[in-house]
């Protein structure tokens, strides 16, 4: 999502007031799902309120987007709020989604000038996946079902998920997990090819992905319920709620309206089909919001 940068969020980087041509900065992480939605955000804001908005997609990870909006870079993205919870407030994960939602938005508002936006309707939460041919030859359904092979299974992993107090470490010791070697560290992009060509046996992927339909993968179930809940929602810098609350009341309109499946399907007609990400933004809302 981006930044708004001829307005007051915008002056350290233009150095100039606001106008009636300001504009919204709308940034993204950097993995597909992340870019669409930023557009979705940003087409929905022009729509509505006629207000130019500047799209900063892939911008990286976490920490990036966050240090973005808080520096005034950009002006509103899509988090994922036990991403929230556990990196940015470095709380222990819990699982009560409304409980993850509230700390964030009473936090967020109070400590960061931010402000969360209703959330979208889905939880992308990790996956941890495997090749359907060892699922099958293992009897592997669950992450539980992992331990008693891991010493057997190469894994590979993102870099933000062997780092995040929600990631590698505290899963290894929630499932027991012992793999013979640490974990292959790679670009998150990556790690579907690794898997499906047999360079790695085990990533971390996310549970609206299309790519693990698409390449024949199974996403185990996370028995234990280590991972908190990830629902998609706008975060703001409130300075843009406060100045132009028409922002808000268009976002608001898409609160709740994207499933689960709906995002698979988006996120494999953008990775599997190479449609573009703008096209289907369009599409969705004028099926969608008309």
């Amino acid at each position: 999502m981006r930044v708004g940068l001829l307005s007051a969020l915008g002056l350290a980087l233009m150095g100039g007031g606001c106008s009636h041509r300001e504009r919204v900065v709308v940034g993204a992480k950097n993995f597909t799902e992340s870019d669409f939605l930023a557009e979705l955000l940003a087409q929905q804001i022009e729509r509505r309120t006629g207000l130019p908005v500047e799209r900063r997609l892939h911008l990286g990870g976490t920490y990036v987007c966050h240090e973005a909006i808080t520096s005034g870079k950009i002006d509103l993205y899509v988090e994922y709020t036990g991403t929230a919870y556990t990196e940015i407030l470095k709380h222990p994960p819990i699982a009560d989604a409304d409980s993850v939602y509230r700390v964030d938005s009473l936090e967020y508002a109070k400590t960061l000038g931010l402000t969360w936006g209703r959330p979208l309707g889905f939880n992308n939460t990790f996956a941890i996946t495997v090749r359907r041919a060892d699922a099958e030859k293992y009897g592997l359904r669950t992450i539980s079902d992992v331990a008693r092979i891991a010493p057997q299974l190469r894994a590979g992993f993102g870099y933000e998920f062997l780092q995040r107090a929600d990631g590698f470490g505290g899963l290894a010791r929630a499932y027991g997990l012992r793999f013979a070697a640490p974990p292959t560290a790679m670009d998150l992009g990556l790690t579907y090819r690794a898997l499906a060509q047999g360079n790695v046996d085990l990533i971390a992927g996310n549970s609206t992905d299309g790519t693990i339909q698409a390449l024949d993968l199974v996403a185990l179930e996370d028995d234990r319920h280590y991972f908190p809940p990830y629902d998609a929602a706008p975060v703001m810098r409130t300075e843009l709620v406060t100045r132009h609350p028409e922002v808000v009341r268009a976002l608001a309109e898409l609160a709740g309206k994207l499933s689960a499946a709906e995002m698979r399907r988006l996120n494999l007609a953008a990775d599997v089909e190479h449609r573009d990400i703008a096209a289907l933004a369009r599409e969705w809302l004028a099926k969608n919001l008309p």
